[in-house]
């Protein structure tokens, strides 16, 4: 995944009511009940079905950092799945979503006028169309670049052409990226 998709995921998990389980045998449980069976989690997780039923034991309880990577990941991915979905809903229905960046923006405009790209800093509340079209095409497995598009194109209409106030033949570049957060 790239910055955008994981400050995506981020954001979502931000909405969290209850902590995410902490220990590797809490972790392999919740995946077991999740995925309907040790055969599921040890193909998902690239280990033996042997391993994933010693950690619900709790026979083995300190995974390699590269599994312990893997299954964090995968019960993030899974963990509240409705409280995930209304979070994702209510940005993309009412409250949109807060852009905070660094990096380098270019243009094409006007003749006349710079082109040249350099580094911002821009914090800019992008509108609920804006966070529902990322959400559907990060659901739909859209590309980093393809995310970053959309973000562009919704920094480019609010910030640069102010609601299409300003700036009618701007066309803005997003590349350069230093960082990217998201806040629902």
């Amino acid at each position: 995944m790239g910055k955008l998709a994981d400050s995506l995921d981020k954001a979502v998990q931000g909405a969290f009511t209850r902590p995410v389980p902490k220990s590797a045998g809490a972790q392999m449980r919740y995946l077991v009940r999740q995925l309907k069976g040790t055969r599921a989690v040890a193909d998902v997780l690239g280990v033996s079905q042997r391993t994933v039923e010693r950690y619900v034991k709790g026979q083995l309880k300190r995974p390699r950092k590269d599994l312990a990577a893997r299954m964090e990941r995968e019960v993030r991915q899974r963990w509240q799945p409705q409280i995930r979905a209304k979070a994702k809903e209510r940005a993309a229905t009412t409250g949109g979503i807060v852009l905070d960046t660094r990096a380098r923006f270019g243009y094409t405009a006007a003749p006349g006028s710079t082109d040249d790209a350099r580094l911002r800093h821009l914090t800019q509340a992008l509108p609920p169309p804006y966070a529902a079209r990322l959400f559907d095409a990060q659901e739909q497995g859209a590309t980093e670049q393809q995310l970053l598009d959309i973000a562009a194109e919704g920094l480019q209409e609010i910030y640069f052409k102010d609601g299409g106030r300003r700036a009618q033949g701007l066309l803005v570049e997003f590349t350069d990226i230093d960082y990217i957060d998201l806040e629902l």
